[in-house]
């Protein structure tokens, strides 16, 4: 069975893009969350090997996402995407219980995907 990842932006092109890249080797399952509400409901009933979490979206803080995730002790790894990356932020995100962090705009799906796959031991 392969390893399931859900993907949660707001921005529909950022998921199109990462959904075409990460699916092309066929070693992940991959559900893509435009709207942060539908995700965390999708992330308290499924089970994902791995959440790929926008920080900065309107309608929610990925942050604050993550605390839930946390707090529901749901049993996932978690790497955080962020345009606004801060000493700050990423230390209470680590603290909170993130895996990693990729900062936006991505330098290279390369390395988007080299994150993903180490940190599900791929």
């Amino acid at each position: 069975m392969l390893p399931k990842i859900a993907i949660i932006d707001d921005k529909q092109d950022i998921l199109n893009v990462l959904i075409r890249y990460l699916t092309r080797n066929k070693k992940v399952e991959i559900e893509t969350f435009s709207n942060p509400d539908l995700a965390y409901k999708s992330i308290m009933n499924g089970s994902y090997d791995l959440i790929l979490l926008d920080i900065m979206m309107p309608q929610a803080n990925g942050i604050d996402i993550l605390k839930e995730i946390k707090k529901n002790q749901v049993i996932t790894k978690v790497i955080l995407m962020t345009a606004y990356t801060t000493i700050d932020s990423m230390t209470e995100a680590y603290n909170i219980g993130a895996d990693d962090y990729i900062t936006k705009p991505f330098i290279s799906l390369r390395d988007v995907e080299t994150k993903i796959f180490d940190t599900l031991n791929l």
